[in-house]
């Protein structure tokens, strides 16, 4: 009897990471479809993440005209100053800014995304080390999804444009894509029409971003995944020379082995840089010009997981990065001549080794993991010259360095119906960022100085919560959580237009999160409601902001989008979004007041592959404040009006 022709197995190229467990719902994961990922009004990465329950950057404005460092996304009301306390990855790579923490919003469109995960509380596994409020990943999407050749070209009702298009070939067993988007505007008025000046200027920006994502199989089971991106940022904020630059360039390489020992391996690095004018709101002169902050971030990972059988997976690796970078900036008289020349900066370093373990037993989903952190904060230094070179400050710090260890775990339980249980808790650790320790900044009048001594933020926190999802089409959530993030970094005023980084005793948020995903026929609804008690713990000489609600924090946040699609290839929806009250400042002195906006989206065949597209923000017209210093105000993106076509071909 002749033998039978042995069959190769079939290799599935998916770009992603490994899967995650069944045990993964124990911390409260909310997931972002792709048809959300492309449909948002603003077509901008902020405002899809919105949706999620709990996120918030620490302005409402967009990245179109807020100041690129103040882009910290968090989660949970666990904000108070400008820098991430989520840890946010694309296809696994930390997305936050070396130098600052903030996240390169501009730098991540939409369209090129398959799906975004958001999971709340502390993180103990791969890069842990951040993720005291929680962790954003980003999943680029692959060729399929992306079709061979896409693109689209919208304008608005002000002449600005959003072009972007993306190539995806297959190749091979593999696939490549090239993408690119150029965003540009004359903006919109930031200064109410009241407190406009001749030096008043719309919210000019100018931004463009490329990427390029090589895929291809090695062998049987192991996956190549190379990724490079490339960005840079102009906007102009409120005054005639007010201009903010940022730029950057990441490359990574990926290596995800899917056989009877699974492993990610994961390299990348970072070269990034930000520039700042500021200008004096009463001689609109140039106080402070940032001229630069390079920084540089490299890192990686290394995760395994052991053959261990169908219930129970086991995840043990390690994970470093290592942040450098400093300021050059000059400060300027009301002549407009130099006063001062300064250079400040430093190094931190963080190496992490995990180990988590997951159990299937019967209807109980059990997990737990240890994460221990030998962290290092090196190099500081703070040098500054008057315009005539001679030196005023030589300020070196000492190096510090220590071991801090977190553990998260939890259990879902599935009742039946589709009920499940779930409970978690968890404990996290985040470094001061380059720029906590060692950049002071201003926002005109206000100066705040940076703090070389301050210490690791921790988090301690637990959750509860139960959902229903008896089917695909029905899915509730409701969460309740108590998270404390000790010794929390804070923008704190020590004198009138004085403010100085320091550690406040903690943060402490308790609230309720309720989320839904309904799907009725050719409707559907995605919602997120969240109720939050936050409140500052301090004592000595920050006591005076015990019990005040952390800066730019609203008790109350809510988002819901309705879907119709009548037919293939056509897309309607709308977008409510509510933020409540919230403060400016540490002292509750200045209030930002509530806001609703409605947004809406269409997307409508034309010929072939072209469709057209109309988006509409802000509906309502509604003034968003976005800053209030002592009645100085600034506003949010007014109602805009797109166009424009879109257009996907197939493989």
């Amino acid at each position: 009897m002749a033998a039978e022709a042995k069959v190769p197995p079939e290799i599935v190229v998916t770009g992603e990471g490994l899967a995650e467990s069944p045990a993964t719902p124990a911390y409260g994961v909310q997931e972002i479809s792709r048809e959300r990922l492309i449909s948002s009004a603003s077509g901008r990465i902020e405002d899809v993440l919105s949706s999620a329950a709990g996120f918030q950057q620490f302005r409402r404005s967009d990245s179109r005209s807020s100041n690129p460092s103040a882009q910290g996304v968090t989660l949970r009301a666990l904000g108070g100053n400008a820098t991430s306390r989520t840890l946010v990855l694309l296809d696994g790579v930390p997305m936050a800014d070396p130098m600052f923490g903030y996240i390169p919003l501009s730098a991540i469109a939409p369209e090129r995304l398959a799906s975004a995960r958001v999971t709340r509380g502390g993180g103990a596994g791969a890069f842990g080390a951040g993720a005291v409020a929680g962790a954003i990943e980003l999943t680029s999407a692959d060729a399929e999804t992306l079709g061979l050749l896409s693109g689209q070209a919208l304008a608005d009702d002000r002449g600005a444009t959003e072009l972007s298009g993306t190539i995806a070939p297959s190749l091979g067993r593999g696939f490549a894509e090239v993408s690119g988007r150029w965003d540009r505007g004359q903006g919109f008025w930031m200064t109410p029409q009241s407190q406009r000046v001749p030096a008043s200027v719309r919210a000019r920006y100018d931004s463009w971003s490329a990427s390029a994502r090589l895929v291809e199989p090695i062998g049987d089971d192991v996956e190549l995944q190379l990724r490079g991106l490339a960005f840079e940022d102009r906007r102009t904020l409120r005054f005639a020379g007010a201009d903010t630059g940022s730029e950057g360039q990441d490359a990574s390489l990926r290596l995800v082995g899917r056989g009877a020992w699974q492993f990610d391996a994961l390299a990348y690095v970072q070269k990034r840089d930000f520039s700042n004018i500021v200008i004096s709101s009463t001689n609109f002169r140039k106080t402070l010009d940032q001229r630069r902050t390079p920084s540089t971030g490299i890192g990686g990972k290394l995760e395994l997981r052991p053959p261990l059988g169908e219930a129970h997976v086991l995840r043990l690796g390690t994970d470093w990065r290592i942040a450098d970078g400093h300021l050059e900036e000059d400060a300027y008289n009301p002549a407009g001549a130099v006063t001062a020349r300064r250079r400040a900066g430093g190094t931190n370093s963080d190496i992490g080794l995990f180990l988590e373990g997951d159990w299937t037993l019967g209807q109980v989903a059990l997990t737990a993991g240890v994460r221990t952190d030998r962290w290092t904060v090196r190099d500081g230094f703070f040098h500054e010259e008057n315009a005539a070179g001679v030196v005023t400050k030589d300020n070196s710090f000492p190096d510090r360095a220590g071991w801090d260890t977190s553990l998260r775990g939890g259990a879902v339980w599935q009742t039946g119906g589709g009920f499940s249980l779930r409970a978690a808790a968890y404990s996290g650790l985040r470094l001061p960022t380059l720029n906590e320790l060692y950049r002071p900044f201003v926002v005109f009048p206000v100066t705040t100085n940076a703090n070389a001594a301050l210490t690791n933020e921790e988090l301690l926190g637990f959750e509860g919560g139960v959902d229903f999802a008896p089917s695909d089409t029905i899915k509730l959530s409701l969460t309740a959580f108590d998270n404390k993030v000790k010794h929390a970094v804070a923008n704190v005023t020590i004198a009138p237009n004085l403010r100085e980084r320091r550690n406040v005793d903690a943060v402490h948020a308790r609230g309720v999160e309720l989320t839904a995903s309904l799907r009725f026929g050719k409707l559907s609804f995605d919602g997120a409601l969240t109720l939050t008690d936050a409140e500052v713990e301090a004592s000595g000489i920050s006591a005076g902001l015990s019990g005040k609600r952390p800066a730019q924090t609203p008790r109350v946040a809510a988002s819901g989008t309705l879907s119709w699609r009548p037919r293939e290839h056509w897309l309607l929806a709308a977008t409510l979004r509510h933020t409540g009250t919230q403060f400016e400042d540490d002292l509750e002195t200045d209030m930002l007041p509530a806001a609703t906006m409605l947004d809406a989206y269409a997307e409508l065949p034309l010929v072939g592959p072209f469709s057209l597209v109309l988006r509409g923000e802000n509906l309502t017209d509604t003034n968003v404040v976005t800053r209030n210093q002592a009645g100085s105000i600034d506003l949010g993106a007014p109602r805009t009006i797109w166009a424009g076509v879109k257009v996907r071909l197939g493989q």
